[in-house]
Order: C-alpha cells, then structure tokens, then sequence
C-alpha cells in the first residue's frame, strides 16, 4: 500500500498524528502523550510505522484501539453545557466580575480579586498533581447558589478543597471559627465540612475537607486542631499525591466522569 499521509490534529488539549489514505479515510492515529499507535487494521501496520518514522519518539505500543472505557462512554455522552471538566479555578468569581465589575475608582481594593487570586493559585497547584494520577474539579455548583472550589480525585481518597485568600495576615482557627487578621470570625469549617458532606452524598463516597492558606507570609495559630479538616499552605498540596491506598485508576476515572457532570450536583 503506498499514498499514505500524516495529518497532525488536536484532540482535548493532546495533538495527534493521523495516518490517512490518499483518497480519505484514518488508518491509524499516534497519540505522542500516550506512545501508542492505533491501527484500524493490522494489514497496514508496516506501512504505517514507516510514514510515522520520523515522527515517533521512543519506544511506542502497536495495536488496536483500546476498547471504551464505562466512564469514556459517559464522557462521551454528556452535553457540553453539562460537562463542568472545562471550568477554570475560580470560575463563579470570573463571571461575577465580569458582570459586575468593580468601579474603577475605589478606595480599597475589590476583595473578589483576591479571592479570585487565592483560587486561581490552588486550582493551578492541584491540576499539577494530574501526572501522579489525581484528577481535578473547579467551580462545582452545588443547590442554593453555593459552590465546591474544588474536587481534587485521586489514588488518596476525594477532597473538597477551599482557599483562603490571606496575605501577611494571621490567621486564627478556633473551630469552627476562622480569623483572618482583623476581621470577623466566619464558620468557615462548619461550612467546609457541609460542603464536604453534599459532595459525599452526590457521589456516594467519602469527601474529606481541606482548607488552603493562600498568600504570602500567612501564618497559621490553632486554638485546637482543627477536627476532621486539613489545614495546608499552597505549597503543602503536592504533598497529597504521596497519599494512596484508597482507590484504583478505574475508580478515579469513574468518579472524576460522575462529578463532572452538572447534574450530579443539583440534587444536592
């Protein structure tokens, strides 16, 4: 066979290398992320690997596509107005500000930005833990107009995850108490561990809360220990990919498809 060409594309965000026919039609595909071949039909595979020569880097796996996975199919079948995968880190506050934007002369600064700031920091640092297996979620909306920040998913359990924006402030947990500086105690825990709680219920398993100090030269004094809930700088959230033991690939890429879906969360 003779004619073939090598066309690169781009699927989710990974670029591929499809190998087609001089008159149309895929014979095979090279995902560089994975080093896998997909090949159509092992009558082309010689021909294949030879246009794709050049362009293949290291060792890679030959054969037929994997076969779907349960969570690929629901992936596959949820409308893109429900799929909450796409949401940036501070989702909610982005439109809040952009359908609401601060007046541009203002005395003190509008505090959403640095909520938005706080959130766009954990959000990044948890996305960066994808490559030890972890999966994470921004901006779930949840009934009543409230909202998990974010699901972080992975082989350690599942974490509803919080930040708090602080900045060469002291805070003070005195639970279910939170001060930051000189404003007002809030129930920030209360509040955590109820969001906590929902996102258990929608996904039939065990969330466990954490709060995030986001800033600069924040520093943390606890009355007690807080119960049940981790209090971590931005800097200590690597530290969760070393946790394992709970579930198996299969059952992250299960409940990261369950979570992103919006509907999962309006019954909670």
């Amino acid at each position: 066979m003779s004619g073939l060409r090598v066309v690169p594309a781009w699927r989710h965000g990974h670029e591929r290398l499809y190998v087609c026919l001089a008159g149309g039609g895929n014979v095979a595909w090279y995902d560089r992320d994975s080093a896998r071949v997909n090949l159509l039909g092992e009558e082309h595979e010689a021909e294949v690997l030879r246009v794709l020569a050049p362009f293949l880097v290291g060792p890679v796996t030959v054969g037929p596509p994997p076969v779907p996975t349960p969570a690929d199919l629901a992936r596959l079948a949820l409308h893109p107005d429900d799929d909450l995968a796409p949401n940036r880190p501070g989702e909610a506050l982005h439109v809040a500000l952009e359908r609401d934007p601060a007046p541009a002369r203002r005395l003190r600064a509008d505090p959403r930005h640095r909520a938005l700031a706080a959130e766009q920091a954990v959000g990044e640092a948890l996305d960066g833990l994808e490559g030890a297996g972890w999966r994470a979620l921004h901006s779930l909306p949840l009934s009543g107009g409230s909202r998990i920040q974010h699901l972080l998913i992975g082989p350690g359990g599942l974490f509803c995850v919080a930040a708090l924006a602080v900045r060469k402030q002291r805070v003070r947990i005195a639970d279910p108490m939170v001060t930051v500086g000189r404003r007002a105690p809030v129930p920030l825990l209360r509040t955590l561990r109820s969001d906590a709680s929902r996102a258990s219920f929608a996904l039939t398993a065990e969330v466990r809360p954490v709060l995030v100090l986001a800033g600069t030269g924040a520093a943390g004094e606890a009355g007690h220990s807080p119960r049940d809930v981790r209090v971590l700088g931005v800097g200590e959230l690597p530290a969760l990919a070393r946790l394992g033991g709970v579930l198996k690939p299969a059952d992250v890429a299960a409940l990261h498809a369950l979570a992103r879906d919006r509907r999962t969360w309006r019954r909670v």
